[in-house]
């Protein structure tokens, strides 16, 4: 094949009109009429038509696309044209082509697959359009995460993903045999260490995947995800919810603009992210508990909120709803106590819309070694494990505060998805564990 022609990505095609130009990339579909086929090719970037007049092309060409597997690779020249009726739409008018690799007969074909099929054969699903579409949101999501930290001068730390003892409580943990030191434990949340960081830097965050061994099949569960946790010093609750605010706006502002292609091919509705404009609603634990028993719902007063709780409170709202001051018994150890309410702890959770429940949890740490120690006590946890995090509050103990952001379930509310699953590259479930 010539290389006079320029070779570009999909992406660019609209750069290139009326060229004639050399793309390297996949047969994604393909259909004819008569003596005009359309193959779509696939290179990574995007999609792109191509239309071939077999009056126009050598019989070989033509009858080499004819045959062509689904996802063979190829080269293909052609010249770049505008839509005759889609604005902002390009085709490719191909004149040539170049088997690169002709692909076996491919299992994943435009019938109806189930579930149970596609995920087992993640590895060749992520190609679909609807897979591509989400992968290139959540690469999205991450490049915004990290501009608006990074803006607001705090920098990333990472946190150890082995650790010596349980952050969130030691029911879901993965264990496993460290050398001659006993056991060690997949991180549950880089928020400790993150804790430490910040004591030393002022303001960072923690980027990373975390891990949780709940025995859970619901559509908001995976046993690995990644999870973006800042940790600021000399911030209280209040500081921290109206941070939360600006990172949520920012995030799924950023997909808003850059992922309008995404969202489209996700059949997206917009409004709903249109919404997510600062301020969002507050309402305490004990309005969310009350709003509960008014729609009949049945809750007892004290518990943590269940994924139907969640959705109920939500319901109420065009946008994330913040709640707060959660009863102290059912947080975390580390949660500090409300000074005017000893029965509460300053924390909070944000609950997204249209029944996707929380997707950030967050409070101000205990900074009183004395009451901390008694939070282990209390916990049942060992005290020699935490030594090295009782010391933060030995040696400049300051107000912090922090949170937690789930990446793989903003991303299923970002995107409209109706399960977690589809949001992480090769997802980890108590079912699954391969590819």
């Amino acid at each position: 094949m010539s290389k006079m022609a320029e070779y570009i990505s999909i992406a660019h095609m609209k750069d290139h009109v009326g060229e004639e130009v050399i793309i390297k990339g996949w047969l994604y579909n393909s259909r004819s009429s008569g003596k005009l086929m359309f193959p779509e090719i696939r290179d990574g970037s995007g999609l792109v038509q191509g239309v071939v007049f077999k009056k126009d092309v050598d019989e070989e060409v033509w009858d080499t696309l004819k045959s062509l597997p689904q996802e063979s690779a190829l080269e293909v020249k052609g010249i770049v044209t505008s839509h005759p009726k889609k604005e902002g739409v390009f085709e490719l008018q191909i004149n040539a082509i170049e088997v690169m690799h002709e692909s076996e007969p491919y299992p994943i074909t435009p019938k109806e697959h189930g579930i149970d099929f596609l995920i087992g054969h993640r590895h060749l699903w992520l190609r679909s359009k609807r897979q591509w579409a989400i992968m290139r949101v959540r690469h999205q999501m991450i490049s915004a995460i990290q501009d608006f930290f990074n803006k607001r001068e705090f920098i990333r730390i990472d946190s150890p993903i082995l650790t010596p003892a349980a952050c969130e409580g030691t029911t879901t943990l993965f264990e496993t045999p460290y050398f001659d030191l006993g056991k060690a434990y997949l991180s549950q949340s880089g928020q400790l260490y993150g804790e430490a960081s910040a004591m030393a830097h002022g303001k960072i965050y923690v980027f990373g995947p975390t891990f949780r061994a709940e025995k859970s099949k619901t559509r908001r569960h995976l046993t690995e995800f990644w999870m973006v946790e800042p940790e600021m010093a000399f911030y209280d609750l209040e500081m921290t919810m109206n941070l939360a605010e600006e990172f949520i706006e920012y995030v799924v502002g950023r997909v808003l603009e850059f992922c309008k292609d995404e969202l489209t091919i996700l059949e997206r509705e917009l409004k709903p992210l249109e919404n997510v404009v600062r301020p969002f609603p507050r309402i305490t634990y004990d309005k969310a508990a009350a709003l509960l028993k008014e729609k009949g719902a049945e809750f007892d007063y004290g518990n943590d909120f269940g994924a139907p709780d969640e959705t109920a409170i939500a319901a109420e709202f065009n946008k994330p709803v913040i709640v707060h001051h959660f009863p102290a018994d059912i947080k975390a150890f580390y949660m500090k106590r409300d000074p005017e309410n000893p029965n509460l702890s300053l924390s909070m959770d944000i609950l997204a819309p249209e029944g996707y429940g929380e997707i950030i949890g967050g409070a101000q740490r205990e900074d009183s070694l004395d009451h901390l120690t008694k939070r282990l006590e209390e916990h049942h946890l060992p005290k020699e494990s935490f030594e090295w995090y009782l010391d933060l509050r030995r040696y400049g103990s300051v107000p912090h505060a922090g949170f937690g952001l789930g990446l793989e379930r903003t991303l299923a509310w970002i995107c409209g998805l109706e399960h977690i699953r589809e949001t992480a590259p090769y997802p980890r479930m108590i079912y699954r564990i391969t590819p």
